[in-house]
This record gives structure tokens, C-alpha cells and sequence, in this order.
């Protein structure tokens, strides 16, 4: 058996939240995603959304998308139910972007152990997404936990620490060596593209390509040391996931500045690409 790519598309990131324009329905979504040739779509619930995306179900099947969960627990107690939801769409893996933030590396253990114990307990893979506003909102505080819980296995979307720390490029000999920490400790990545004081730019602007190559150099790094650590049958999901505004950047009129969707399968192709490469 060989390792596989999977690349899943974000449902949140089809949102078009464009003044005056309807959303597309749900079922077009899915058609959307299952002709583009994704793999499965992600869903981003909170516990009251639970009823919503149980009604998913059956897109799920009709277009043969697999399911990943990005999971908002708002208390310690609300990550069981969104497990459930993942069971019950038979999800893939479930990334938690918790909402308890403990000030200390102390107090954030407990927390951790706490969801890995759930996630054990589901008989799900259970990764922590590197995400502004949550549990790993720092990514000093995040290098810290997972050292202090080295079991604990991270999502990687690194657009939020070049933020968090408006890292320089080129990138310091410190930020390069945190960063590698982080992409060593990561089973899944996120498609997205930031720069020091923007968590998403337009990846064909000429005056981001050096950080569209710094992205592109971190993704080949991360799924290389997959790769090397992972057995012969493991299966990779990457995760294209370009926000809707205000992630994407809008002009006067609230217009997009570039296509989001075109952007998603652009990157799917360098990833992609990359996988190959690595083979």
C-alpha cells in the first residue's frame, strides 16, 4: 500500500457574503465540490449548530464527499456532543479550534488531556488547530503546550502565527526553527496565505509571491516529515479553506479583489504537485 493526498474544501470558505447576492444552496455546494474532484468537504460547527449540519447527511452520500470537522467547543463539556456529530457523519478526523483559552500552560493541560480523553473515547483522531482567538492562539503558548503534552497532534494553519507574530521576511533563524517545531508536530494542513499583517492575500498579486513561496516551501516541508513518520497506508488531508470577507479582503463596494474558488484549486494543484514531487 502507498500513503495518500486527500484535499478537502471548506464549506465556511463557499460562503459568498456578497451584498445583494443569495447564498448558493447547500446541495450546489456539494455539487461543486464533489465536480472539482475534492475529496470531502469541512464543516466548522458550535454546539447550537449541531441540528444544521446533522441534516448534511445525505449530501454527504449523494455526492460521495468525505467529512472533516473543524469543532468550536465553547466549555471543556461541549466537545462530546460535536464528537457525536463527527461519528454521525462519519467524519475523517475532527480538528478542535476551542474557544477555552486558559492564560497558562498549567492551566491549558488539563484542557488538552481532557479532549484527547473524549476523542479516545469517540474512537476519533483529534488534532488542535494553530488559530487566532483559541486554545493555541499564540504560537509561543502553542510550542509551549505541546511540549509540555507531546502526545498532543496539531492542524496546521500557519497563516495565523506569521500574523499573531508579525514575522519578517526573510524569516530569522528563531521563527524558521518555531515553525518546523509546529510542522513537525502536524497531521493536517490548512490552505491559506498570509503576510504579516494580513491572515489571507490574493496568491497571484505580485507583491505577495514571496510569501506565496515561504507558504509553498512550509507545505512541502511538513508533508515531507509526514511522510518520513507516517506508515505506507496513512492517508494526508490537506484543507483549502480561503475565509469569506472579512478574512477576504473587499474593496469600497464589498467586492472580492481575486476569485477565492479559482485560488482553492490553484493551490489544491501546488500541493498536488508537491505530493509528487515528494514521492
Amino acid at each position: 500500500m502507498t500513503q495518500k493526498l486527500e484535499v478537502y474544501q471548506s464549506l465556511w470558505a463557499m460562503e459568498l457574503r456578497r451584498p445583494g447576492v443569495p447564498e448558493r444552496p447547500m446541495e450546489e455546494n456539494f455539487r461543486m465540490a464533489a465536480e472539482a474532484g475534492y475529496h470531502g468537504l469541512c464543516i466548522d460547527p458550535a454546539v447550537h449548530e449541531i441540528p444544521d449540519f446533522q441534516e448534511l447527511q445525505p449530501l454527504y452520500r449523494e455526492y460521495g464527499l468525505k467529512c472533516m470537522v473543524n469543532a468550536f467547543p465553547a466549555k471543556v463539556e461541549e466537545l462530546p456532543p460535536l464528537l457525536d456529530l463527527a461519528n454521525s457523519l462519519d467524519a475523517s478526523l475532527v480538528n478542535v479550534i476551542g474557544q477555552v483559552m486558559p492564560l497558562t500552560v498549567d492551566e491549558g493541560i488539563p484542557v488538552i488531556r481532557q479532549w484527547m480523553a473524549d476523542a479516545a473515547s469517540a474512537g476519533l483522531p483529534l488534532l488542535f488547530e494553530t488559530h487566532r482567538d483559541c486554545t493555541l492562539n499564540d504560537l509561543y503558548y502553542a510550542l509551549q503546550l505541546i511540549e509540555a503534552v507531546p502526545e498532543m497532534r496539531l492542524c496546521a494553519d500557519l497563516s495565523h502565527y506569521v500574523i499573531d507574530r508579525e514575522m519578517r521576511l526573510p524569516l530569522s533563524e528563531t521563527d524558521r526553527q518555531y515553525m518546523r517545531r509546529i510542522l513537525e508536530r502536524s497531521d493536517c494542513f490548512q490552505g491559506r496565505i498570509a503576510n504579516r499583517e494580513q491572515v489571507q492575500v490574493q496568491i497571484d498579486f505580485p507583491q505577495h509571491q514571496a510569501w506565496v513561496q515561504q507558504f509553498r516551501d512550509w507545505w512541502a516541508e511538513g508533508i515531507g516529515l509526514w511522510r518520513r513518520r507516517n506508515a505506507d497506508d496513512a492517508t494526508l488531508i490537506f484543507l483549502c479553506e480561503l475565509g469569506p470577507p472579512p478574512y477576504a479582503i473587499t474593496d469600497a463596494n464589498q467586492a472580492e479583489l481575486s476569485d477565492r474558488w479559482q485560488e482553492a484549486l490553484k493551490i489544491r494543484s501546488w500541493v498536488e504537485e508537491t505530493w509528487s514531487a515528494l514521492a
